[in-house]
């Protein structure tokens, strides 16, 4: 969310970025802001005079009923005084009614207004604009045919679609044995991996109030993706992001405290709404998968510093599991409102003979701390907005695909990483079962 001093300051800069982001329906949400301000400000002005007034009023009404007791006729006069009070406190509280409904549609606008974009960020509508920025590892693709990853999984009796969807409907899935296993094994390396980068490990919770979910999502996305505890105000998360950055809600942060850098496991619930294509079937897109996530809040000097280091951990980690990626900056139209700027570490599927995603890093800006009501308190005493960010780890489900196909052998073995083995007991190789 913006600041609205700098919506009214500098609306032209606010519509040219809706304009880069092809949002053009959202242009009048300016103008209609600006003119609500406009209106708040002076009912805020009026009720603030009709307050200093009323103590004026106070103390003449006062002063005239002392004068009454020696001459009548200053009765009248207070009266007329005491009428104009009446009149001032009606007219107070009309105008206190106001103020809250300006502020109230001022704010539904601006979450609604997106924020502004980095001038680095590629001019696209839509995630066919993203831009390839670098690749890590060579990509390759072997000389036999790689099976679809459920029937990779299946080979190891390590996946049950049919008793998911009899249990919890489509989207859901029963891991298995050594795929759980190498799963478990995944989020644990990723664990430690982010610890010896210097970040606390949190475990979150999984469930958030929904002052919580405005103040770390767009509008859309939220509607798009959460689900929501009937009865409750408590909205199951669809990362840990989430409850994560709504760990500093309404906090006063000292600098030195900064950065926070955290690292969170939690099972993470979407929707994932709309027709998908079919190589999104098995336990690509699905309703529940966990997941290791970073997070960062830092001084707003240093959060493109934080970005560059943020995804790189996820191109490390990734290469030193023996599996290729590349790095894809978002365009303009594919990021969603709240980011200043993000890319895509996307992993090199040997059967599809192409890259998916598989990370995701994020700079937000000062949106979310600005809707949190996150502060910092410098070495000064002045308060000040922090930066946030975040980025996948690792989310296994759609990080197994891309492991099980890259490790793949023609014997329809998978070979474990060095790195993992210690998570696997010391196997080095999983043998399939049928």
């Amino acid at each position: 969310m913006l600041d609205i001093k700098f919506v009214r300051e500098n609306p032209e800069i606010v519509k040219e970025n809706i304009k880069k982001k092809f949002q053009d329906a959202k242009l009048p949400m300016v103008d209609e802001v600006l003119e609500l301000d406009a209106k708040n400000r002076a009912a805020i002005t009026e009720a603030s005079e009709l307050r200093a007034s009323r103590n004026a009023l106070s103390k003449q009404i006062g002063m005239l009923m002392g004068q009454a007791k020696k001459d009548p006729s200053k009765l009248a006069e207070a009266e007329a005084v005491k009428a104009q009070v009446k009149a001032n406190a009606d007219r107070l509280a009309e105008l206190e009614a106001l103020e809250e409904q300006y502020a109230a549609r001022i704010r539904a606008l601006m979450l609604n207004i997106p924020n502004i974009i980095d001038p680095s960020v590629p001019i696209g509508p839509d995630d066919s604009a993203n831009v390839e920025v670098q690749r890590f590892g060579e990509p390759a693709v072997p000389d036999f045919d790689i099976p679809y990853h459920t029937e990779i999984m299946e080979s190891f009796n390590g996946v049950d679609m049919d008793a998911a969807g009899r249990v919890s409907g489509n989207g859901f899935y029963y891991l298995m044995g050594d795929v759980a296993r190498l799963h478990s094994a995944v989020l644990a390396y990723a664990r430690d991996f982010m610890i010896g980068k210097g970040f606390i490990y949190c475990i979150p919770p999984f469930m958030i109030h929904g002052n919580v979910v405005e103040g770390v999502m767009s509008q859309t996305d939220m509607d798009a993706m959460m689900y929501k505890i009937e009865g409750e105000d408590l909205y199951l998360i669809g990362t840990s992001e989430h409850s994560m950055i709504g760990k500093f809600i309404d906090q006063i942060l000292p600098e030195e405290s900064l950065p926070q850098t955290l690292t969170s496991y939690s099972p993470c619930f979407r929707k994932e709404k709309g027709a998908h294509g079919i190589e999104e079937r098995g336990v690509y897109r699905i309703h529940q998968f966990e997941k290791q996530e970073m997070i960062v809040v830092c001084r707003p000097e240093d959060s493109m510093a934080w970005y560059e280091k943020m995804w790189r951990f996820s191109v490390e980690l990734f290469r030193s599991m023996d599996i290729p990626v590349r790095q894809l900056e978002c365009c303009s139209g594919d990021l969603a409102d709240l980011k200043v700027k993000s890319c895509d570490i996307e992993a090199w599927s040997p059967r599809q003979k192409k890259y998916f995603e598989v990370c995701s890093c994020s700079n937000l800006g000062d949106a979310q701390a600005r809707r949190l009501k996150m502060r910092v308190k410098g070495a000064d005493g002045r308060m000040y907005l922090p930066h946030t960010l975040n980025n996948t780890v690792v989310a296994p489900p759609r990080m197994l695909i891309a492991y099980l196909e890259n490790h793949l052998q023609a014997d329809g073995s998978v070979t474990i990483a060095e790195v993992l083995q210690p998570y696997m007991g010391g196997t080095k190789l999983l043998v399939p079962k049928k």
